[in-house]
């Protein structure tokens, strides 16, 4: 530990024992390290004695309560079924990606095993997100930010922005409101926060945008090439991930055409647990997807055939998943010819 750093870092002013416990005063290795906390934020009271407001709204913010991953499956299970997930799968699965403060501020979030260590020694840290969302997010979104998936990087990584520059503290820390999806989180990103309607620099931008207005997300257009979709999950045996780029309506607005990626779960996910998902019919395998993979320029915004003659990349019935939710079949979308 740095001796400069223990001087000027509030943080420690009450000795190391303040969050991990142990005792300070003990002669011995043993003694000292007896009752230690590795992990002191996992505890969200150790921060909330400091940061008591923060702390507060993050225990029900989605990057802690991993709420979005147990809602977003559950429409699939009958109530016993319910039941059965949150005791036996849920806790012990989906809900150890959950981030305390320490993932974000002090340490490098455990993936799989793998983790990059303490961020700068043992200073807390506002933001790095190199190796905090990159670890978490490290499977789909952050290689396509960053171009290594392949293809280029998206436009805003390329700009030097990071994912702060959009995903926003209040976003990230919540405002004490239950969320079940990121869908509900009012602060997320929107496009137009930044890019007003009426500001294009070109008639042909403007106009394009206008005609396709709520009817088509930004993404649709301006996803610059393929994305990770993930098939076939098994519980404790994951899922197998594979390019592929999808156009159909969103399952939870189906006025709207946007991006869609193929969400892992398949009829036998649950099956270990003892879960058929007598429901699973109800929800597609298709999940509206804000890529990260964002261009200016693409062929759906160079040319219309693109997608009203070719009608390039848009879900049919022949290419669906085979062994699909019939739901599926809700988010095919022909767009119409240019008159």
């Amino acid at each position: 530990m740095d001796r400069k750093l223990l001087d000027s870092d509030p943080h420690f002013a009450e000795g190391c024992a303040s969050c991990h416990r142990g005792d300070e005063r003990a002669a011995s290795r043993e003694k000292a390290h007896a009752g230690f906390i590795k992990k002191p934020s996992a505890d969200l009271a150790t921060c909330g004695k400091c940061h008591d407001k923060m702390a507060g709204t993050y225990a029900n913010a989605l990057h802690f309560t991993a709420a979005g991953l147990r809602h977003g499956v559950s429409g699939r299970f009958s109530t016993t079924e319910r039941r059965v997930f949150d005791e036996k799968v849920f806790q012990q699965s989906c809900r150890s990606c959950h981030a305390s403060c320490g993932d974000c501020h002090v340490r490098s979030p455990r993936i799989a095993g793998v983790s990059t260590g303490l961020l700068r020694g043992h200073r807390f840290v506002a933001k790095d997100d190199g190796k905090t969302c990159a670890m978490c997010h490290g499977g789909r979104v952050y290689p396509e930010f960053t171009g290594d998936f392949g293809g280029s990087a998206d436009i805003h990584y390329q700009k030097g922005m990071t994912c702060l520059d959009c995903h926003g503290k209040t976003e990230l820390h919540g405002t004490g409101t239950i969320q079940t999806s990121k869908r509900e989180v009012k602060e997320r990103p929107a496009c137009e926060k930044c890019h007003k309607a009426g500001t294009e620099k070109t008639e042909k931008a403007k106009t394009s945008h206008a005609q396709h207005r709520d009817r088509v997300s930004c993404y649709a257009c301006h996803s610059g090439g393929v994305y990770t979709n993930c098939l076939d999950c098994h519980l404790g045996k994951g899922a197998t991930p594979k390019p592929g780029f999808f156009l159909g309506l969103d399952p939870k607005d189906r006025k709207t055409v946007t991006t869609l990626r193929l969400v892992p779960t398949v009829r036998d996910t649950f099956k270990t647990a003892g879960i058929a998902m007598e429901k699973y019919d109800s929800l597609p395998n298709y999940w509206a997807t804000p890529t990260h993979n964002i261009k200016k320029r693409t062929d759906r915004t160079r040319s219309c055939e693109v997608c009203h003659v070719e009608k390039r990349d848009f879900l049919t019935k022949e290419g669906l998943i085979k062994n699909g939710s019939k739901a599926n079949e809700l988010l095919l979308y022909s767009p119409k010819p240019i008159k």
